[in-house]
Parts: C-alpha cells; sequence; structure tokens
C-alpha cells in the first residue's frame, strides 16, 4: 500500500497534522494552560485551539502565535 504514490502523500500528510496537533496539546498541558487560557494569551478563540489539537490544519503564523504565547518558537523541517 505504501507503494502508491498518492497513499504516501495522504499519509505523510496525516502524520504532519498530528505532529503539529500533539506538539500544542503537548506544549499547552506543559504549560499548564486550559485552552481558554491559551486563546486568549494567543489572541485567539479557543475554539482555533480545540481545532488544532483534533489535527486540523492551521496556518504557520496561528502556530507562531501559539508558540509565542507559550514562551516558544515555530520550528519547520522538511526532511
Amino acid at each position: 500500500m505504501m507503494q502508491d504514490a498518492s497513499h504516501r502523500k495522504a499519509i505523510n500528510a496525516e502524520k504532519a497534522k498530528l505532529a503539529s496537533a500533539i506538539a500544542v496539546l503537548e506544549a499547552r498541558e506543559a504549560a499548564g494552560l486550559s485552552q481558554q487560557t491559551l486563546a486568549d494569551q494567543a489572541g485567539l478563540p479557543q475554539t482555533t485551539i480545540a481545532r488544532i489539537e483534533r489535527g486540523n490544519n492551521t496556518s504557520i503564523e496561528t502556530l507562531a502565535k501559539i508558540a509565542s504565547a507559550l514562551g516558544k518558537t515555530v520550528s519547520v523541517a522538511l526532511i
């Protein structure tokens, strides 16, 4: 199945979405913040934090706002 290029592409896209979801969730929990508190500090709606943590796509700009609110930076790697 992984030999099918379109299937491989879909799996890699899903892995990338989940990686950002896990990163946001773990950083928020490590900071001891609720979704609402993080959203307030990042200037975003709480629903945006929930959406990202469920694995939905988001922009680098939104991730940068969240990272800043957590005292972190965003790093992008193409591997």
